[in-house]
């Protein structure tokens, strides 16, 4: 396998770091000490793997730039792709907790992560646990897409599954800062789509034209447009609440 390389901390990459750890609704003092905890910056070109399916890990990745996939190769050959992994989102996480990576991540593009031993975000516990206490809630939005996921993919047609993730691909990324109000780029291939929803090839080419036909949804080289979100979002009963949890902070004061 290929391993990754080590970038230098150009002013871009330190400064997306810095911006990613501050959506963790971090105190200044907090931020200070994770940034000063040791992050290694590291690239990794387009369908390079991060991360390998039975592989020990025990690093957790925050993606800066590009984006990922984390999947897993069936026995008949068959890839099931768990997720998409947009900047601002953890890599390695839940296989760093288990003796052998769960699942393989590949860049879907060209990327930047910065890299972390487990370990230490874990001692941290011990001396500022609040610190690593709101890293482990925001895995808490990854753990509903999971659910949200299996709920589609079991009881939804095609046509609804298609459309209820590309939503969910455009609340993302406008939370990330990377989509406007009805698009975002992304390399989104028909054969990710498919292997993300469990649709043949065949299956997804003939939804999306469906889409388009309806002047729903276009797909314009690396630029997905959903030309009318509500209606889309009707469609597929689309509702983002599992994309928005509660802060800590939000948390303990509800529950006062």
């Amino acid at each position: 396998m290929q391993m990754l390389s080590s970038a230098p901390p150009s002013a871009s990459t330190a400064s997306a770091l810095g911006r990613l750890l501050e959506n963790l609704r971090l105190t200044p003092d907090e931020l200070s000490i994770l940034r000063e905890l040791g992050w290694e910056l590291r690239t990794a070109r387009r369908r390079q793997p991060l991360v390998v399916e039975g592989a020990k890990l025990r690093l957790v990745y925050l993606v800066l730039d590009g984006f990922l996939i984390r999947y897993r190769i069936l026995r008949d050959g068959q890839r099931q792709i768990v997720n998409v992994t947009i900047p601002g989102d953890f890599a390695g996480v839940p296989s760093c907790f288990f003796a052998d990576s769960l699942y393989t991540v590949r860049a879907l593009t060209d990327a930047t992560v910065a890299a972390l031993p487990l370990d230490r975000l874990v001692a941290l516990f011990e001396t500022h646990p609040r610190i690593p206490a709101k890293i482990f809630w925001s895995f808490s939005c990854e753990s509903a897409i999971y659910a949200e996921r299996l709920v589609v993919v079991s009881r939804r047609p095609a046509l609804e599954r298609i459309a209820h993730f590309l939503l969910e691909l455009l609340t993302r990324l406008q939370r990330a800062g990377l989509a406007d109000e009805r698009s975002f780029k992304m390399p989104l291939r028909q054969h990710v789509i498919g292997d993300a929803l469990g649709l043949s090839l065949a299956y997804v080419n003939r939804v999306l034209r469906q889409l388009a036909d309806d002047g729903l949804v276009f797909i314009r080289g690396d630029r997905i447009i959903i030309n009318n979100v509500d209606a889309l979002s009707s469609l597929a009963d689309f509702e983002h609440g599992y994309l928005r949890p509660m802060s800590m902070t939000e948390f303990s004061e509800a529950t006062v």
